[in-house]
């Protein structure tokens, strides 16, 4: 049997060294494998074995910075609460002069993959569907970005049923975009985001902001 491949670790740092075979690996590389399996094989697969045998390490390490399997699954959704739910709140409250700059501070969440991570999402919107706790985790974190988008519009004069409609409007489609994943180029994109602020806000775009996004958008050399 030929040897196995020595994987380079992947850690959130990027000026961090990569750890490399036998190194005690950290707590941010068993999360970090674990996020990736749970995205990529669903949590059925996030084994503390199976982690251990990606990582080339031996399953014990994983004990000194986890208590079991649950310990870990708790971890990777404190991450995700933290990842997504609390940078999209973060974002709506950002100061902004009008609607068009905040929805654009909104919409950067969705562009920006270091801001918010749909994949990471999504599979635990799939895990939701098999386990009625995690279900309500889901709900409650809908619950809050929800608030969140609301009290965006509500900063700028909309009544409260109309603050809620568009929230839901704006979320539940950024969400279906996603889910859909539709392909475009970010060009094509931003190139809609004027016609899009109209439909969301009902109200004429500020130019000036969406050419500000757009250019910020063009510093994150997304294709």
């Amino acid at each position: 049997m030929a040897p196995r491949a020595t994987p380079v670790l992947h850690r959130d740092d990027p000026n961090k060294e990569p750890l490399v075979g036998h190194v005690k690996v950290t707590r941010d590389d068993w999360l970090n494998i674990a996020r990736d399996v749970l995205v990529n094989d669903g949590v059925g697969e996030v084994k503390i074995l199976t982690l251990a045998d990606r990582l080339c390490v031996s399953r014990s390490s994983f004990y000194w910075y986890f208590k079991n399997r649950d310990d870990l699954l708790d971890a990777l959704l404190e991450e995700w609460a933290a990842r997504n739910t609390d940078k999209i709140a973060a974002h709506c409250d950002l100061p902004a002069n009008n609607i068009t700059e905040a929805l654009c501070n909104f919409f950067i969440c969705f562009v920006d993959p270091s801001l918010f991570d749909s994949g990471l999402d999504f599979a635990v919107r799939e895990w939701s569907r098999r386990d009625d706790a995690i279900r309500a985790r889901v709900d409650q974190a809908d619950e809050m970005r929800l608030a969140s988008v609301v009290q965006m519009f509500r900063r700028f004069d909309y009544d409260t049923v109309d603050a809620d409609a568009r929230a839901r409007i704006l979320y539940f489609m950024q969400l279906g975009y996603h889910a859909l994943q539709v392909r475009e180029a970010m060009d094509t994109r931003m190139s809609r985001l004027g016609p899009y602020v109209q439909g969301f806000t009902g109200r004429t775009p500020d130019d000036n902001a969406i050419r500000a996004f757009i250019s910020h958008v063009s510093t994150l050399g997304l294709p």
